[in-house]
């Protein structure tokens, strides 16, 4: 008997997972909040103790970042998230107000179909499972192509450690069968509740095309101001140490700094010191041709490298102690390739004379490829702080931070996340980082607080028929008259 072609096998192993994932969730749907919490602490222990393992093994399945970086990246998604989730009630009455005399009750969503990105492979998955487990929701994840070994790790790593404190079996599945008719099959699958998109706009589309509930989240363009009260010896060590962290896979890492002129110089000596290096115009043509494809999409061979790497696909040379690459950029747009989003070391330069000229090439920035993602801004004057985060149509502003460690909620209070929200104006149903709390649903028991209105209690008329109007007989005699004048009789 011939094999089923890989497409055909993908379809059925889609098919087989969410069937399995439906009916292990029926029975986690009754689990206590005691046996919830004893699972996902087991998940974390071991995805925790796995990190420095799963994260070499992911770059060097992807190809992508720094491994040391993807460990801190995987402990991260695990004991951070956990952390801050651990005493969210997701089971029975998790609030109740006496004044309303309102409960609202958890509600588990289902199975969810969950999507992850080549460049946070085994983090992502951490991080998707242990806030759908936490909501006693089952998953099926469909991780990208190239990062099919390092998921299906992860994902039966915590999948065995949930079935031993207590989980029922198939509760968990990573697909490694993975074809775009498997992940279609999956998405529209009858018994997949919600999907949880994580990756580029293609992804992030289909994701939202289902007729299913979905939290679709896509690429950031961000900027970083750097304004002239920042302290500019932190500015400068935060955004060359974010830019280079995990060689820039994170969607949230600065794409290009806008420095305050009257600062710009100063700046400009302090991150080379940091381990930048300025290209000349020459270095940045042959930068531009090497990262992106001439209909603007980024070449996949330069997501997650070193500036060493790139400058020998670009046929240039840097120096061995280049952390990042930086290009001098003077307009935002399909003219300017280096002005899209850069997932790997290269970060553009600007300069603009004051806070309202700064403000409006953050917004070209924005709104060329990262509505509703991220902004940084490196400043200490309250006022431009505050004028940033009322203006700017993004839904993470960080301050005074490293971008990718900020937006992520690692080195901010923001909830701790992989799955960072663009809102609405980015094509998302929310802004948020993505959490345990948007995979459950609430039911309001509500008791009467408020006596009806006495119009209510009271009986209306019974068959009264119209106010106004004529009645039936008169109706009657009126059809009659017209027809005869018709006839002429």
């Amino acid at each position: 008997m011939a094999e089923f072609d890989k497409d055909l096998r993908s379809i059925q192993q889609a098919r087989q997972m969410v069937t399995a994932a439906r009916d292990a969730q029926r029975i986690w749907a009754e689990a206590t909040q005691e046996q919830v919490d004893r699972v996902c602490a087991a998940m974390v222990e071991v995805a925790y103790q796995a990190s420095e393992r799963l994260g070499r093994m992911a770059s060097e399945e992807t190809g992508y970042g720094v491994p040391e970086h993807k460990k801190l990246k995987n402990e991260f998604a695990s004991k951070h998230v956990w952390d801050a989730i651990r005493d969210i009630k997701t089971v029975g009455v998790v609030r109740h107000d006496p004044t309303t005399k309102i409960y609202e009750i958890a509600w588990p969503m289902g199975v969810v179909a969950a999507l992850t990105p080549s460049t946070n492979p085994t983090s992502t998955v951490m991080n998707k499972i242990l806030i759908s487990v936490k909501a006693r929701n089952g998953i099926v994840i469909a991780p990208h192509p190239s990062a099919v070994n390092c998921c299906v790790d992860t994902a039966q790593l915590m999948a065995n450690a949930a079935y031993e404190a207590g989980a029922p079996e198939g509760l968990i599945h990573c697909m490694s069968e993975v074809s775009l008719p498997g992940t279609d099959e999956l998405l529209s699958h009858r018994y997949t509740a919600v999907i949880l998109a994580t990756g580029g706009t293609p992804m992030v589309r289909a994701a939202h095309s289902k007729g299913k509930p979905a939290y679709g989240v896509g690429p950031g363009n961000v900027p970083v101001y750097v304004d002239r009260s920042a302290d500019l010896e932190r500015a400068a060590k935060y955004i060359v140490a974010s830019k280079a962290f995990d060689h820039s896979v994170i969607c949230a890492t600065e794409q290009a700094i806008i420095a305050d002129k009257p600062i710009a110089r100063r700046l400009e000596e302090l991150v080379k010191a940091e381990g930048a290096y300025f290209v000349n115009e020459a270095q940045a043509e042959a930068l531009r041709n090497t990262l992106f494809h001439p209909n603007g999409a980024i070449n996949a061979d330069t997501v997650g490298k070193s500036p060493q790497v790139l400058a020998a696909m670009a046929g240039i040379t840097v120096p061995e102690t280049a952390r990042i690459l930086v290009v001098r950029l003077n307009s935002v747009g399909r003219d300017e390739a280096l002005s899209r989003e850069k997932l790997t070391t290269v970060l553009g330069w600007y300069e603009a004379d004051g806070w309202e000229a700064g403000c409006d090439i953050c917004l070209d920035m924005i709104h060329f490829g990262g509505r509703g993602h991220s902004l940084i801004i490196h400043a200490t004057d309250e006022d431009v702080i505050m004028r940033f985060g009322l203006e700017k149509p993004v839904f993470r502003i960080a301050v005074n931070t490293m971008a990718t460690l900020g937006a992520i909620g690692l080195t901010t209070k923001v909830m701790p996340s992989m799955t960072l929200g663009s809102g609405g104006v980015g094509g998302s149903i929310t802004g948020d980082n993505i959490t345990v709390y948007h995979l459950f649903n609430i039911k309001r028991m509500a008791y009467e607080a408020v006596s009806p209105p006495e119009a209510a209690l009271r009986p209306g008329s019974v068959g009264a028929g119209p106010i106004h109007g004529p009645s039936s007989q008169e109706l009657a005699q009126l059809v009659e008259k017209t027809v005869k004048e018709i006839l002429g009789t």
